[in-house]
């Protein structure tokens, strides 16, 4: 069983910069895929950054240049480092692990970006 719990979320203006945690139980973590998702309100859950196992990473368009994903397994730790941020990243920001077809999810943080 894996528990991840988020944070980090607030208010931002626009251009500013942002750092998200995500912080997992069990023993597990340098075996889990790790990634960030986004939702807006009526909208479908969105891949915003992943990071596997080996530190591979994939980026969604929107994001990539100004969002960075990394991970701290000692630490059991993953982070999604935000800059240049834009109204339109305005959304609840979901950690998600992966590990062995089991997908566990975190209860979400809200970034909003806005002057």
């Amino acid at each position: 069983q894996v528990q991840l719990v988020e944070s980090g979320g607030g208010l931002v203006q626009p251009g500013g910069s942002l750092r998200l945690s995500c912080a997992a139980s069990g023993s597990i973590f340098s075996m889990l895929a790790m990634a960030w998702y986004r939702q807006g309100p009526g909208e479908q859950r969105e891949l915003v950054a992943s990071i596997a196992p080996d530190g591979g990473t994939n980026y969604a368009d929107s994001v990539k240049g100004r969002f960075t994903i990394s991970r701290d397994n000692l630490k059991k730790t993953v982070y999604l480092q935000m800059a240049s941020l834009k109204p339109e990243d305005t959304d609840v920001y979901y950690c998600n692990a992966a590990y062995s077809g089991i997908n566990y999810w975190g209860k979400g943080t809200l970034v909003t970006v806005s002057s």
